[in-house]
């Protein structure tokens, strides 16, 4: 091959290489949760430790219950999770809304809930230990991230030790 193919197929790859390396910094900028302004919404338990978990057993879930404390309706407008890994659904009823999970990762983030004044919802979360395979054993702390239409961010969190 003469230097001019050679330069031409580097030129390329240099150009590929800094693509790729910009769209993964885009994607970071759009997905960062903003937590600046407290939720007015509460739950009794903003951490949910699973403890150990065998992949080979599957997923686990668990039911977080929020409750708004407050004189009117408070609007959920977006629901995320920091990891693949991790699903959240609003329970109604029998039925669930959702799959919520992490931005850019094929799952919705948009939700259009409301939690009625002095009203519940739960909001399962889904934790998926053979999600990351043989690599994923060990500790694990993911969050989800609930955003409200008035700037609030209730953030949930779940933990576990994950084994084979």
């Amino acid at each position: 091959m003469n230097k001019k193919v050679i330069i031409v197929i580097l030129i390329i790859a240099f150009a590929l290489v800094g693509l790729v390396m910009w769209s993964y910094s885009r994607v970071g900028e759009s997905t960062q949760v903003q937590l600046n302004t407290p939720s007015q919404l509460t739950v009794s338990e903003t951490l949910y430790d699973f403890g150990a978990l065998s992949m080979a057993n599957g997923k686990v879930d668990h039911l977080f219950h929020i409750t708004n404390p407050t004189d009117k309706d408070i609007s959920i407008n977006n629901i995320q999770t920091s990891c693949m890994c991790t699903t959240a659904y609003f329970v109604n009823g029998t039925s669930k809304d959702g799959p919520f999970g992490m931005p850019g990762m094929g799952g919705s983030t948009a939700a259009n809930e409301t939690i009625p004044a002095h009203g519940t919802k739960d909001v399962d979360v889904v934790y998926d230990p053979a999600a990351h395979g043989p690599a994923g054993v060990g500790n694990i702390d993911r969050f989800i991230y609930i955003s409200q239409t008035n700037g609030g961010t209730l953030q949930l969190e779940i933990k576990a030790v994950v084994t084979p």
